[in-house]
């Protein structure tokens, strides 16, 4: 029987499987033991049972097109796992926590005392320039002082297999229920395997979400009440947000089915009013209140920013949070860990030019075909140049940009992120992929062990975003370095 993985070429990249042509790393050697008593045409029944599983659950996201126009899609998914030994997990663990632990301290900070500005690591530009910075919470104290309760920060691998940062999410990071959606997927495909492998489980997400919810509820509420705050079910991430809502066993709302009376918030219910202590929201600020806010939302709680300053109710992330994800603010990060840990930093970021620094910002200019240029506050894929594979259009309408609006671009070398081998169009082959891992932050800090890998399916392509193509694999994080 031919091999699946018979011609499988790793090229010239970090391979997760592979370390030499036909040469498995350790930890994936029963995973090609395994794939060896697999024909081609078995492993396709297995993928299509899986996209089966995928399209009867519903599992879906929302691409928009240049008209706003929304088209869903089933999410795509691939059979073989990463496989993370657990000597690599427990160093992402300890890069994880310590960026974690530094992005809330420089939250605080630059809502209070700003020392990091003072004593001149960080320009006031940067920071008063932001995006999402908020001014108007200048002196806020949040509940337990933790801005960011949910953080999704993409790691990518380098040709020498070295993890970095290539972005914080610190606002609404999305993602986890692929995660979740996809063990469930891989346990019921290959359960003898993955019981071998002894894969540390990732099911425990939403009971440490809602802990980390009711940590921060108002000091008045020893039993307090939490909703899912959505923009409604036309939103790209809404099988997301009515799957950790029904996970957590608590109440998926729109702003429509929550009032405010009194500077308290309240839930709408065939009962009456219910009183809502606490709000894991994946509304940006903008849309939040819009008395606050924009004006024109139909999407927020008139009222809401109020009873939050009163501490009646909790956010979470927390209004401001925003700043964080600037990509811009980014490239201080290493800073803020030397700054408010006295640490070096654990998992270095890419290296990264400012479009705000002359010098970087001519540097960037000089060799736009050769780097990855990215707006500060897009997501998703968009408002990215990449220089190798761009046209002379699009490099000239980046130098255009770059030009008049300096403040709002950086640029970083082009890594050749790690492949891993995906199942593509009936053979395997190697694709780009990334790891977000999800970190949640109430009474400690937990780092589920796995997280979404997503896998940039077109060949060749850098971007792994579900909204430029994208899919995703399992991520499986074992206790050594071998299965037993």
């Amino acid at each position: 029987m031919p091999s699946l993985f018979a011609n499988y070429d790793p090229g010239d990249f970090f391979d997760e499987m592979f370390a030499a042509p036909g040469e498995a790393r350790s930890h994936y050697r029963l995973l090609l033991e395994r794939s060896e008593e697999l024909s081609p045409e078995e492993f396709n029944r297995k993928w299509q049972i899986a996209e089966k599983s995928y399209l009867n659950q519903g599992i879906t996201f929302t691409v928009y097109n240049e008209k706003a126009e929304g088209t869903e899609r089933i999410f795509p998914f691939d059979l073989i796992p990463r496989i993370i030994p657990g000597d690599e997990w427990r160093h992402i663990e300890r890069g994880l926590s310590q960026r974690l632990t530094a992005l809330n301290a420089f939250l605080d900070d630059i809502y209070h005392d700003q020392r990091i500005i003072r004593e001149g690591v960080i320009p006031e530009e940067i920071i008063r320039s932001a995006k999402h910075f908020r001014p108007e919470f200048m002196g806020f104290n949040i509940p337990r002082n933790i801005y960011i309760h949910v953080c999704g920060t993409d790691l990518i691998r380098d040709r020498d297999g070295r993890y970095l940062v290539l972005e914080d999410n610190a606002r609404c990071p999305s993602g986890v229920s692929y995660m979740l959606e996809s063990r469930m997927t891989m346990k019921r495909v290959f359960p003898q395997l993955f019981a071998r492998y002894g894969v540390r489980p990732v099911d425990r997400y939403a009971q440490d979400l809602l802990d980390v919810l009711r940590h921060i509820g108002p000091e008045m509420s020893a039993d307090p009440t939490t909703v899912l705050l959505t923009p409604g079910i036309h939103n790209s991430a809404y099988f997301e947000h009515s799957f950790l809502a029904r996970s957590m066993g608590i109440e998926i709302v729109t702003g429509a089915d929550l009032v405010v009376e009194n500077d308290r918030v309240f839930m709408k219910t065939t009962q009456g009013l219910k009183p809502v202590h606490v709000i894991y929201r994946r509304i940006d600020d903008d849309f939040l209140d819009p008395q606050v806010f924009r004006s024109d939302s139909l999407l927020g709680v008139p009222g809401l920013v109020e009873a939050y300053r009163k501490g009646n109710v909790s956010l979470a992330n927390a209004i401001g949070t925003g700043v964080a994800d600037d990509k811009v603010v980014y490239y201080y990060v290493p800073a803020m860990i030397k700054f408010y840990l006295g640490e070096e930093p654990i998992l270095p970021n890419v290296e990264t030019y400012l479009g705000a620094v002359e010098s970087d910002r001519r540097y960037i200019l000089e060799n736009l075909e050769n780097l990855v240029v990215k707006s500060a506050n897009e997501s998703g894929g968009y408002g990215m140049l990449i220089g190798p594979r761009a046209s002379r259009e699009e490099i000239e309408r980046f130098r255009g940009m770059v030009t008049a609006d300096p403040r709002n671009f950086v640029a970083q070398p082009v890594i050749s992120l790690s492949r891993c081998p995906s199942w593509c169009d009936g053979h395997m082959a190697g694709r780009h992929v990334d790891l977000r891992p999800f970190v949640l932050c109430g009474e400690d800090i937990r780092i589920i062990p796995g997280g979404l890998t997503r896998v940039a399916m077109r060949e060749g392509s850098l971007v792994v975003n579900s909204s430029q193509g994208g899919g995703s694999k399992d991520t499986w994080v074992i206790d050594g370095e071998e299965a037993l």
